[in-house]
């Protein structure tokens, strides 16, 4: 029988083994374990994920109620890469953060720009999209990108380039902004002459003119405002890093530029 010194001597001797055993482990198998541990996490669960299902072609809703577009690809490659459910609803922009901070949903995942004012009642994930703006205009308008006076604009309520029209042109210089509940209702007064121009997201404004290049076009140089597209979800909600870890995987194996050129060409 150990007497007890003895004993002790033996449990400091294999805990430190155990300790330097562990400090050993090289950086590359840690890193698999942690990803492993993400993965485990969702695997099998159901995360459900509101997008817009108005704003093509990052989101959009088709003839028979389904959601699609480059939102809706990249919720579903990654939850195929946390082996997760993925169930997509569709949800009025107005109200997407304030359904996520009710719990209808666990995340966003909606074009959605990252934003200080955003940032104070949600979380994000690392970017998976970068944005710039356009100026829309019709063929035969006078509107002019570096004089912009005494006109009519049109954009998107609670948006990056909405934000942008509000700061830099209502009330300013004799212009009038509208703001719309979408883009499309957006570009519908721009057709019928209520509105002078629209500023919007490039890749939105391309994804309109595909089906109205005879009477309109971009015109002036991109404006390039820092604005980032990611993942939104509750305040320090683990989800964010879960994302951000599949995100990563996807971005790697070139399954996310994969899914930026099917959806917005080259």
């Amino acid at each position: 029988m150990m007497s007890n010194s003895r004993l002790l001597w033996s449990s400091v001797t294999v805990t430190a083994a155990l300790m330097m055993s562990a400090c050993s482990q090289p950086a590359e198998e840690a890193t698999d374990a942690n990803a492993d541990t993400a993965a485990a996490e969702t695997t099998g669960q159901t995360i459900r994920i509101a997008t817009e299902g108005a704003y093509p072609p990052f989101n959009y809703t088709n003839a028979d109620g389904s959601l699609a577009g480059f939102d809706v690809d990249v919720a579903n490659a990654l939850c195929d890469q946390m082996q997760a459910e993925c169930d997509i609803v569709a949800q009025d922009w107005d109200g997407i953060i304030p359904g996520l901070l009710a719990q209808k949903y666990d995340a966003v995942i909606a074009g959605m720009s990252i934003t200080a004012e955003r940032q104070e009642r949600v979380d994000f994930s690392e970017p998976y999209f970068a944005n710039t703006m356009v100026w829309l205009t019709s063929n035969d308008s006078s509107f002019d990108p570096e004089a912009i006076r005494e006109v009519t604009l049109g954009g998107q309520r609670s948006t990056t380039p909405g934000a942008y029209l509000q700061d830099n042109y209502e009330g300013k210089d004799g212009n009038t902004v509208q703001f719309y509940d979408s883009y499309d209702n957006a570009y519908l007064d721009l057709k019928s002459g209520r509105s002078d121009a629209v500023l919007a997201e490039k890749v939105s404004a391309n994804s309109w003119l595909a089906d109205n290049a005879e009477g309109f076009s971009i015109v002036g140089e991109e404006i390039d405002n820092d604005d980032n597209i990611a993942i939104a979800v509750r305040k320090d909600d683990p989800l964010k890093d879960e994302f951000n870890q599949a995100l990563s995987e996807i971005r790697s194996s070139g399954e996310l530029a994969r899914l930026e050129e099917a959806n917005f060409g080259q």
